[in-house]
């Protein structure tokens, strides 16, 4: 099983990084990669269960499965079903957490998946450069910092 893991601080109270992010809809918004998103069935974005279908500005589609979303401890979790990647079993994690010297917010996106021994390590730098790195420098000059 893979692993990719990107940790970060975001000079900005937990509040504000979490009020962009929670919403399941949202990384238009905030991530370069992506360029639409919906939800399926005009489900709420914060409901458990509910589906998100993107676009990415390479074209490609990506559907994916809102698994946990938890206020308290400022926690998203979701699952992949579809993508042009060659993987499967995709499970990812965004979590925050306070840093109370200072007011600012850490965050760390990890993700598990299965995939072809011969990709994985391709997929694990690019997960983790092109998605979750770009994800949080993105999310950084969106919030001003």
């Amino acid at each position: 099983m893979a692993r990719v893991f990107v940790s970060s601080a975001i000079d900005v109270p937990i509040d504000m990084v979490w009020a962009e992010i929670r919403d399941f809809n949202a990384l238009p918004r905030w991530h370069p990669a992506i360029v639409r998103s919906a939800i399926e069935n005009s489900e709420p974005s914060d409901k458990v269960g509910c589906v998100r279908n993107f676009d990415l500005v390479d074209g490609g589609k990506i559907r994916e499965k809102l698994l946990a979303l938890d206020d308290v401890k400022h926690v998203c979790v979701y699952s992949i079903l579809d993508s042009p990647m060659p993987l499967r079993n995709y499970v990812a994690t965004l979590r925050l957490l306070p840093i109370t010297d200072g007011n600012r917010t850490y965050i760390e996106w990890a993700a598990t998946f299965d995939c072809a021994a011969d990709v994985e390590k391709g997929l694990v730098e690019s997960i983790g450069k092109d998605v979750f790195q770009a994800g949080f420098n993105a999310l950084k000059r969106s919030l001003g910092t």
